[in-house]
């Protein structure tokens, strides 16, 4: 009995103990619990703020991509859209949604079967379909590629296109332009030769002027030689006796007149056979440059060019042709001799009141290249100006005595016959100006 009292309070301490513990074990189970509610809560709003900004995301690039974007489900029903599909279809995106994705292009049946394609092969399929939009349909290339979800089951379609009308429309303008852009550049070597053709004006009257005046000279003399024949072959009409004619072709000395005849006709045909090569000449140097390509003498060209440029400026500047005697090329013949005038105009200007000046014209081949060299004895090219001097608009000239783009006009020229046009690489005097041109394969003729 008193074991049995004895133990009863110690029972009770032990149960309220043991009471107390679990409580508090349940309080602690229930703050984790807690807290682990608290942080899945702020998982979730994290991820939920995620997929917001994903959603936006997705949004803005179904709002500005310019593209055709469609998104379709595994049976090919619409399940979003870009804005530019709907603006090009006049029709709402919510509208779309649901219809069938083949409707939408002009060749429904093509659209089946490429889905198919995409479908079994589970690859990208490319092919192109004009899109039904308004106000008319417009071609446009498509990539269709499959959708993939768990076990990489195809579960939809991603197609996306881009209009090939634009494409065309770029590229036709981009040819546009380029044939523009080739217009020019003739013009600009038709004007650059306009310009040089007027340089020569004076040497060309000049030229000119020389077998003119003894033509017109020869003329006077035959109408002088016709009066007295006239005069004698009328006495003879008249019935003169024979010792009246002797007489009378003593008179208007016939004879010597009959030699100064034969005189006269050879020095007017020389006369006017000069015009006639100064007028081909001119011909040949004005000819357009834009024609077709075909065979040309590079020494010849260069002669007459060189010939006209420097006939056409006073002063004594010596002009010395060296080297082949010809060199075949093909080309335009009009171009190639506009970059001589060119270069040789230039040595003009940088030998002007200069005494004893200088300009050389050599033509050599190095391997299957036609090289000609236009070296003057002026004052050269500074270094520093040596890198820019075939840039387009730059001149070392005063305002109004040249434009800056004969040389960047030849250099181009050059390149467009498959050649170059540069500096020499060592000049100790003056400037020299390389111009290099592939030879035809029997180019040479002589040296």
């Amino acid at each position: 009995m008193r074991d049995t009292l004895l133990a009863t309070p110690f029972l009770s301490h032990l149960e309220q103990n043991m009471g107390d513990q679990a409580w508090g074990e349940v309080i602690a189970a229930m703050d984790q619990t807690y807290a682990e509610l608290v942080n899945y809560q702020a998982q979730l709003e994290s991820r939920n703020s995620e997929l917001e900004s994903m959603r936006d995301f997705l949004e803005s690039v179904l709002t500005s991509v310019s593209d055709i974007l469609i998104v379709t489900a595994r049976n090919g029903q619409i399940e979003q859209v870009s804005a530019s599909v709907s603006a090009r279809c006049a029709q709402d995106a919510q509208a779309l949604r649901g219809q069938s994705v083949t409707g939408l292009f002009s060749d429904a049946d093509a659209m089946q079967d490429a889905l198919e394609q995409c479908r079994s092969t589970r690859s990208p399929v490319t092919l192109e379909l004009d899109l039904l939009g308004k106000p008319a349909p417009m071609p446009y290339e498509l990539v269709i590629a499959p959708r993939r979800g768990e076990h990489r089951r195809v579960i939809g379609f991603v197609l996306t296109g881009r209009s090939v009308g634009e494409l065309r429309q770029a590229f036709e303008a981009l040819d546009q332009s380029h044939r523009e852009m080739k217009q020019m550049q003739s013009q600009l070597v038709r004007n650059e030769k306009m310009a040089s053709l007027g340089r020569l004006l004076a040497g060309v009257a000049h030229e000119l002027n020389n077998p003119i005046s003894f033509v017109y000279a020869n003329a006077h003399a035959l109408e002088r030689y016709a009066t007295k024949f006239e005069t004698y072959f009328d006495h003879v009409a008249e019935g003169a006796s024979r010792a009246d004619l002797i007489a009378l072709r003593e008179e208007l000395r016939l004879d010597r007149e009959l030699r100064n005849l034969r005189e006269a006709v050879r020095g007017a045909r020389e006369g006017a056979e000069r015009v006639r090569d100064i007028v081909q000449d001119l011909r040949r140097l004005s000819a357009d440059g834009g024609g077709e390509i075909a065979e040309f003498d590079l020494v010849e060209v260069s002669r007459i060019a060189a010939d006209w440029v420097v006939r056409g400026r006073a002063g004594g500047v010596t002009l010395v042709h060296e080297g082949a005697s010809s060199l075949l090329l093909r080309g335009r013949a009009g171009h190639i001799q506009q970059v001589v005038m060119n270069l040789v105009q230039n040595a003009l200007d940088v030998l002007e009141g200069r005494a004893e000046g200088r300009i050389t014209l050599t033509c050599s081949t190095e391997g299957d290249k036609a090289v000609l060299q236009v070296a003057d004895n002026g004052p050269g090219i500074p270094s520093e100006l040596q890198a820019t001097v075939f840039d387009p608009f730059f001149t070392t000239k005063p305002v109004g005595k040249g434009t800056g783009l004969g040389l960047s006009i030849s250099h181009k020229i050059a390149t467009e016959h498959g050649g170059a046009l540069h500096l020499c690489s060592r000049k100790q005097d003056g400037a020299c100006f390389r111009l290099e041109l592939p030879l035809t394969p029997t180019g040479q003729s002589g040296s």
